[in-house]
């Protein structure tokens, strides 16, 4: 897999693969804008691999940026557009806003049912589950759940739910969704949205019902454990035992 080789491999062998695509495109007939958005697309896809955001800025962009240098590519002038548009497809604002495809180590969550125990098929939400790394953690942890996921980004839902088909994974907001119905809300926000994430388990979450943070502490809460990951990364468990 590209995320798990050095930097800059990634970038180098996705770059490579979007030029190469876009060589036999245009070798094939197809005209110089959607030989550029086919490749581009390729690139933007590969970029969910990076390992954090500027990498997945340097994955995506690498590509039509290096066409642009070489010259000799006649393109109208929103041709150009074509990449960014793209990457807003895949990565929205509020996506960027809230938590920008930040990937689960994939044995973060192993102590978990150690301090949370959830009653075999209790409904647990990854909310915002990207490309579905958390997914696959809570099912490590909880193999009986009935997992779920809630992603903004379609062509990121559209991946996630082919990556595991055992979950059902929808596209949605996840500051609508309805929390109430869940044993387990999992997150890996960051720290500017923490808050909003804490009042909305204050509002909807059942009691017994607990809220999974990865990384990031939700203040004001008191945590029923603290645990360490994988990677060094703490795992903050919430449990509420009273609606407020």
């Amino acid at each position: 897999m590209l995320a798990r080789l050095p930097w800059p491999l990634p970038a180098l062998l996705a770059w490579g693969l979007a030029w190469l695509l876009f060589v036999l495109s245009l070798r094939a007939g197809l005209n110089a804008v959607l030989a550029l958005a086919l490749a581009s697309a390729a690139g933007v896809l590969l970029s969910v691999l990076g390992a954090s955001w500027w990498r997945r800025l340097i994955i995506g962009l690498g590509f039509p940026l290096s066409a642009l240098l070489a010259g000799g590519l006649a393109l109208p002038a929103w041709g150009w557009l074509l990449p960014l548009a793209l990457l807003a497809l895949i990565y929205p604002l509020n996506a960027w806003r809230d938590a920008p495809l930040f990937p689960t180590p994939a044995d973060a969550l192993n102590d978990l049912p150690g301090v949370a125990p959830l009653e075999p098929g209790a409904r647990v939400l990854d909310a915002g589950c990207g490309l579905g790394h958390g997914l696959q953690a809570l099912r490590q942890a909880y193999p009986l759940a009935e997992l779920h996921g809630i992603e903004w980004s379609w062509p990121l839902r559209f991946l996630c739910a082919r990556r595991y088909p055992w979950a059902t994974v929808v596209r949605g907001d996840i500051w609508k969704a309805d929390w109430s119905g869940y044993g387990l809300i999992y997150l890996f926000q960051r720290p500017e949205s923490m808050p909003r994430a804490i009042e909305k388990a204050r509002a909807e979450l059942k009691p017994g019902a607990y809220l999974v943070s990865l990384e990031f502490e939700a203040v004001g809460l008191t945590p029923l454990a603290k645990l360490e990951g994988a990677q060094g990364k703490l795992v903050w468990v919430y449990q509420f035992e009273q609606t407020s």
